[in-house]
Order: structure tokens, then C-alpha cells, then sequence
């Protein structure tokens, strides 16, 4: 059964899935834990002075943040963002199993992802919609109830988006979910802008633009 984390590398880049389960440790970076920290913080940061704000690994200015802590208090969910019921959840559903970062009270409750990065402009990127719709199909089959929305969470820049579970959502975890499932070897390489960042690069013998612009090809 594949993990939640799976699904979401693999929406990115199967390809990238597949070097990153030969790692003997797949935990998050310390860099990444360390961002995603701060979204147990949020009342205690709210009020947080400069000083102690630029000390952190926020993507902002500390008075910056400090506004955006204060839209975020302005939410319905506030209080249960920063008192979760559980955190660090393990749950596992028919298809997958896998962390749900908080889990937030409510008839029925909501699912939180948490993500080191920064978010699009408008909604979330692909690889955490499919993680998000994994963590609230995997606690619906586990309560045996509808959960119909996640929320990610953004704390270096203090923004919350939710996730509702939508036809179109619910079609590409599933699409992600067969490739997953059908991965027996190397998937078929990308050539894009993922790849000058990923840190498999140069085990995949992928030939970014740029290099093949200096090779003449």
C-alpha cells in the first residue's frame, strides 16, 4: 500500500518516486521539519517581535508575517488550528496510508497537510491537492464517514488554503494512485523545469534545457 508522501512525489515526478524509494531514509529534511514547526506556533508568533521572527525560517518580513498571522485569526478555524485534537496522525484507508499533520475537532473533522513551502498564487500545487485528497479518503474509509475537505497549511508565510474534494480532484489522485500501483521500474523521464531542483538529477541522466543548450542539441 503506498503512503500519502508516495502519491505526492509521484504527482510531481514518478520518476522522482522511484530513486527516492531506493533511499534507505526517506524523512524529511531538517530544513523542511523545521519550517513545518511553525505551524504549531501560530498563537505564540502572532505577537512575536521582530527580533525573534527573523530568526526563524519565515519567507517574509516579521511584520509581514505578523499581518498575516492576524488575517489567519480571523478564520473560523483558529482556535482549532492552534489546539488540534491530534497531531502527527497515522492513518491508513483501503488505498493508502500515511501522516495527517493535524487533525482538527469538528462534525466531521478536518484533515491539515502541512507544507515547508511556499504556496501559488491562488489554490495549492498539484502534488498537495492529491496528498490532501490521500489523507481525507484514507480517514473517511478509517471513520467511516464523508470527509469533504482538507486544509494545507503554508507556515512560513502564514496562509491557510482549503482543499474541498472535488470530481476533478478526486480523478487526478486516482490517476496518480494507478501509476503508483503500476510502477514496477523506471518511469519514463521528464524534461522540464522539475528537474533543476530535484536532487536526483543527476542519477536520473536527465538532460535539462540548459545543458542542451551548451551541448548544441
Amino acid at each position: 500500500m503506498p503512503s500519502v508522501s508516495d502519491l505526492s512525489q509521484a504527482a510531481y515526478c514518478p520518476r522522482q518516486l522511484y530513486y527516492a524509494r531506493r533511499e534507505s531514509d526517506r524523512s524529511p529534511p531538517p530544513e523542511a521539519r523545521e519550517r513545518q514547526a511553525l505551524a504549531f506556533r501560530y498563537d505564540e508568533l502572532r505577537t512575536a517581535d521582530n527580533e525573534t521572527l527573523a530568526a526563524l525560517p519565515i519567507d517574509c518580513s516579521p511584520a509581514a508575517y505578523r499581518e498575516k498571522l492576524e488575517t489567519l485569526a480571523t478564520r473560523s478555524d483558529w482556535e482549532a488550528l492552534c489546539a488540534p485534537t491530534e497531531t502527527n496522525y497515522h492513518v491508513a484507508g483501503k488505498d493508502c496510508h500515511g501522516i495527517i499533520h493535524k487533525l482538527l475537532a469538528g462534525d466531521p473533522p478536518t484533515p491539515t497537510v502541512i507544507s515547508p513551502g511556499q504556496p501559488p498564487k491562488q489554490g495549492v500545487w498539484e502534488p498537495q491537492t492529491v496528498r490532501a485528497v490521500a489523507v481525507a479518503n484514507a480517514l473517511a474509509w478509517e471513520r467511516n464517514e464523508p470527509i469533504p475537505r482538507t486544509l494545507v497549511e503554508y507556515p512560513t508565510v502564514g496562509v491557510v488554503r482549503e482543499v474541498p474534494l472535488s470530481t476533478r480532484r478526486t480523478a487526478t489522485y486516482r490517476r496518480v494512485l494507478r501509476t503508483v500501483r503500476a510502477m514496477d521500474g523506471p518511469p519514463p523521464r521528464v524534461n522540464d523545469g522539475r528537474c533543476k531542483s530535484c536532487e536526483y538529477r543527476t542519477k536520473c541522466g536527465v538532460t535539462t534545457r540548459s545543458l542542451r543548450s551548451l551541448l548544441g542539441l
